[in-house]
Parts: C-alpha cells; structure tokens; sequence
C-alpha cells in the first residue's frame, strides 16, 4: 500500500492555506502527517524568527534558544544596535552565524523555512505584524496586551482563526505554579461563592530607558528608522524619550501600566473564575492624566466592572486599598496571589492538596515549551488568542469610559457597547497613517 508523506514543515503550512492565500474550511489533516498521539514527530526542529530586540525581546528569545527542538535563524529590529545585539547573542547561542538580519518584517515573513515568529513591538504595531504573520503561515508567540485597541485585538482573532494558526501570548503568569494552585483553589471552591476581585496593577511611569527626561526634539539617530518605527501611528518628532521601553507611556503606541499590566493580573483574575471566553457588562473608570510632557497615559487609575454573574472586579493602580496581585473574596475567605507570592485568609489552604476528582487546571510545562508543543499537535495553547483578547478587553473599555467620563454598558457576546453611538465609535483605534492599514 503506498502511504503518502507530508513534511513537518509543509503540514505547518499547508494547514493553514497557501502561505499568503485564503483558506477554505474545513480543512482535513491527513494522519500521515502527524506523529505519535497526533504530534509531529519530535525529531524534526521548528525553525523561529524574532522581531524585536526591547524590553520583552532578550529574555523571549532566551527561552526560545533554551529549547533543544527550536532553532532560531532570523532576527528582526528596526535600530541596528539592538539588532546587532540580538543576531550575537542567537549566533552565539547557536554556536555559528547562520542568524540572519532582517530591517523589515515582511521580508521575514516571506521566508517560507520559518515555522513560528516571536512578535515583541510597540503595542500600535501587534495587530499588523499579527495579522500578516497569520496570513504568511506562521505560528505566533505574541507580547500582551493582545493589540492597542478593541478594533485591532477583534483582527487578530480572526486572522488568527481564518488562517488556523497556533497562538501563544506572552502572559506568562498562568505557566506558574503558585497562579495555577490560586485559580484552582477559587474554582474548587475553598472560598466559597466569589462575589468581588481585586486586581493590582502597577501606577506611575516608570523609565525604563533612563531616558524619559530626554524631551528635547531632535533628529533620529542614523541605526534607528524612525520614520518606519512610528509606522501607523500620527507622526511625532522623534524624542529619546518617545521610543525604547517609554513609548508605553504614550497612547499613541502603547496603554500605560493598564494595559501593560492587565494581562497579567487580570488574566488571573479571569482564569480563577473561567471566565475566559467572556468579560464584563458594565465598566466605570477614572484615571489622573499628565497635564504636560509627552507621556499621557494615566499615572493613576481605577476601574469598576461588573460581569453577568454579578461578580465585581475592581482593576486599579495607585491605590492603597488594592495590592498588588489577583485576589479573590468568597463567602468563606480570601485567596491573594502575586509573583512569587501566595496568601490565603485560611493558612491551611497553602498547603492543600487539589484532588484528581477536582478541577486541575494544565500544569505547564513552561511558557514557550508549551508553545512550541502546540505547535507540533496544532492543540490550543494556555494562553490563546481568544483569551488574550477578553483579558485585555476590559482595559481598552476603561478607557473608553475615561475619556466620555461615564459608565459603559457591554455586551460580551455581541462583544458591543449598549445604547452609546459616541462608545462605540472609540472600539477602533484612530486610522492608520498612510500607507499602514489592516
């Protein structure tokens, strides 16, 4: 009997369509393509490139380089300092000098031996790099918050879903032991009915660059591609203190410590509840904005929701009353967790022992590991595109209601605000600067 084989590689591909082309569902795998338990078989390397060489870039592609079955060969920045930083450090990990540098995403992208790409830019860039990732054929590991307005996170979806890509976001929290045990302690019920949450995010703005004092306009250094970096969004005088780490602080590009942060903690706060495919239907905030500079993003802020099931959850940063972390309140006690923390109204529950007859939630492995293993089983990932998505929501709503000043009434099925044409109008980001569109 003559058996068909198919390649690692052209499964990946070929999965999702042609790698710039439309795919037509359903579409049928054929079992010679998968290995043992339905994964490709291990002995094959993915093959990754990265774009972005920041904040998040380094220790991203350090976790991708650990990972014996990946191999890294392309790299991507538009500052060649960081560029050149980044392509020593994946040769040097590689042991030659096979990485190659790439100025522009899109020439990247076209590179039909690259299986995944590790997307860590600016948030006004996520859902274009996203979305052409998707539409190349590649499995993506992308930064949160998911994009830079409601609009944009809605195309990732669907490209993410039209094209069958393999989606990982970097919220991180959830392949940590201590957040797991939290979550299954509220969803076993050792608290009893949760009625409120409380999620802590950080406030200020802090320099991360060490530049931030550096306002004075000037022209953009000749190894940084300004022009190109600023990309969709207005056009701005370049700054030292507008690009590098900073720019989240400026709403043209990023969402300050809210939409930084609430991919963390309020991912939690939505995994301890399961409540990932959902969010809330009223959402009421108040933020204390910079009255000069360049950075406009709250310093300090507050955010009221409430969900269907009549949980609230307060989401703030500045405020004494809220720590940091995820913690919930139940009618039998209080669960708090944070990075490298865990504390619990009753001490005893530190030390229980969730039964297999309970609900366990997916030990991972580690972040990328499970990334990489999805890739090769094309299973749903720990932090999908979906759930990136309704954790992030609730922070592009708040802001929403910011900027009018009143209360947002949401529904998360229509994923719609009520009764509010002006509310509605703010879902989608600013339009694009020529010739940038999605």
């Amino acid at each position: 009997m003559k058996v068909n084989k198919i390649s690692r590689r052209k499964f990946l591909k070929t999965a999702a369509g042609t790698a710039f082309g439309a795919v037509s569902f359903p579409y049928f795998i054929p079992s010679s393509a998968l290995g043992k338990a339905g994964t490709v078989a291990p002995s094959n390397r993915i093959t990754a490139g990265m774009v972005g060489w920041g904040m998040q870039g380094p220790g991203n592609t350090e976790s991708f380089l650990s990972e014996k079955d990946c191999q890294v060969i392309a790299m991507c920045d538009l500052d060649e300092g960081p560029l050149a930083e980044g392509i020593h450090t994946i040769n040097q990990r590689n042991g030659n000098q096979d990485c190659t540098a790439y100025h522009d995403f899109r020439n990247m992208f076209a590179r039909k031996d690259i299986d995944v790409v590790m997307l860590a830019v600016p948030d006004h860039w996520h859902a274009l790099l996203a979305v052409a990732a998707a539409r190349a054929g590649k499995d993506i590991y992308g930064e949160k918050p998911l994009a830079h307005s409601y609009f944009e996170q809605q195309m990732i979806c669907r490209a993410v879903k039209q094209y069958g890509r393999v989606w990982q976001t970097g919220s991180w929290q959830r392949s940590e032991g201590n957040f797991r045990f939290a979550c299954e302690l509220v969803r076993n019920g050792y608290i009893g009915d949760v009625k409120e949450v409380h999620v802590g995010l950080p406030s200020g703005h802090h320099d991360f660059s060490g530049r931030a004092s550096e306002t004075t306009f000037t022209e953009p250094p000749k190894e940084l591609d300004y022009e190109f970096w600023l990309g969709p969004a207005p056009y701005a005088p370049y700054c030292p203190a507008r690009v590098h780490m900073n720019w989240r602080w400026n709403l043209d590009y990023g969402g300050g410590q809210l939409l930084d942060w609430i991919g963390h903690h309020l991912d939690i706060a939505h995994w301890g509840l399961d409540l990932d495919s959902t969010g809330p239907v009223e959402i009421e905030a108040q933020g204390d904005f910079p009255t000069q500079g360049i950075y406009n993003s709250p310093t300090r802020y507050r955010v009221y929701t409430k969900y269907a099931n009549g949980i609230k959850i307060t989401i703030a940063g500045g405020h004494r009353d809220i720590r940091s972390g995820t913690k919930w309140f139940g009618d039998d006690g209080w669960v708090h967790v944070d990075r490298g923390f865990l504390d619990a109204s009753n001490k005893k529950l530190l030390n229980e022992n969730i039964k297999p007859s309970q609900i366990n939630l997916f030990r991972s492995p580690g972040h990328t590991r499970n990334f990489l293993d999805c890739v090769k089983s094309r299973a749903t990932t720990l932090t999908p595109v979906e759930t990136a998505h309704r954790s992030a929501a609730p922070g592009h709503l708040a802001y929403i209601s910011m900027y009018l000043g009143r209360k947002i009434n949401f529904d998360p099925e229509k994923e719609q605000i009520l009764n509010d044409p002006r509310a509605s109008q703010l879902m989608a980001a600013a339009p694009m600067r020529s010739p940038w569109h999605l």
